[in-house]
C-alpha cells in the first residue's frame, strides 16, 4: 500500500508524475503500457494500448510512436487531442492525462526507429497498420519481402513517427484502505508555441474517490 498524496499538494504534478513513472518502469512489467483514447472522425471514442517512450518533465509531454496512417493516426489528424491512462495495479496507482497532440520532430522519430530491433523495424515497415489483409500468411510474406529488400534494416517509413501528448489535465490516484482512495487533479491552460505548447500555471484540487 502506497502512502496518500502529499499534503499540501504540489503546485505542479510533473515532478511527482516523473517520480511515479521512474519507480513503476523500474519495477513493474509492462509499466510503459498506457491506454490511448482518441476520437474517431464520426465522433466515436476509440481506445487501445500503446507504449510510453518518453516524458519531458520541464514542459509536460509524453511521447508514443506508431503508423500515422493507422486508425489512431487518422483520428489524431482529425481531432488532435487524446487521453492517456496508466494503471499500475501492483502499487495501487493510476495516472490520467489529457491534452492536445502534436507530431514529434522527425529527428526524434528517426532516433527511436533506429533503437528498435531490426526485426521490429522490418515488421513495422511491412505493416499498413489497421488496414485489412487477406491472411496471416500474406502478412508474414510481406515481412519476409521487406527483410530481403532491406537486409541492413528497413528505413523509417514517412508514415511512421511519434506523437507528443501535452499535459493539460493530470489526475493522480492512490489506492487506500476501505476504498477511501486519494485523488488529485491538476489543470492548466496551454498556448500554442511553435510546434508545441507553452503551459500556464497549474491549478490543483483534491477529488473525492
Amino acid at each position: 500500500m502506497k502512502p496518500p498524496l502529499p499534503e499540501p499538494l504540489p503546485a505542479s504534478p510533473l515532478e511527482l508524475l516523473e517520480s511515479w513513472m521512474q519507480e513503476a518502469f523500474a519495477s513493474i512489467r509492462n509499466a510503459h503500457a498506457m491506454t490511448l483514447a482518441t476520437v474517431e472522425p464520426d465522433g466515436r471514442p476509440s481506445a487501445r494500448m500503446v507504449l510510453c517512450r518518453g516524458f519531458d518533465r520541464q514542459v509536460g509531454w509524453l511521447v508514443f510512436y506508431t503508423d500515422r496512417e493507422s486508425a489512431k493516426g487518422r483520428a489524431l489528424a482529425t481531432t488532435p487531442r487524446a487521453a492517456l491512462v496508466f494503471h499500475w495495479d501492483a502499487v495501487e496507482r493510476q495516472v490520467r492525462i489529457e491534452g492536445p497532440v502534436t507530431r514529434a520532430p522527425d529527428a526524434d522519430s528517426d532516433a527511436y526507429w533506429l533503437s528498435r530491433p531490426i526485426e521490429a523495424r522490418h515488421a513495422a515497415a511491412a505493416s499498413e497498420q489497421s488496414r485489412p489483409i487477406a491472411s496471416r500468411a500474406d502478412f508474414l510474406r510481406k515481412i519476409e519481402e521487406t527483410a530481403t529488400r532491406f537486409a541492413g534494416g528497413s528505413p523509417r517509413p514517412q508514415r511512421w513517427g511519434g506523437y507528443r501528448v501535452w499535459a493539460e489535465r493530470v489526475e493522480l490516484w492512490v489506492g487506500q484502505p476501505a476504498r477511501a482512495h486519494d485523488r488529485a487533479l491538476w489543470t492548466r491552460a496551454l498556448a500554442r508555441l511553435g510546434d508545441g505548447y507553452a503551459g500556464g500555471p497549474w491549478s490543483v484540487t483534491r477529488l473525492q474517490p
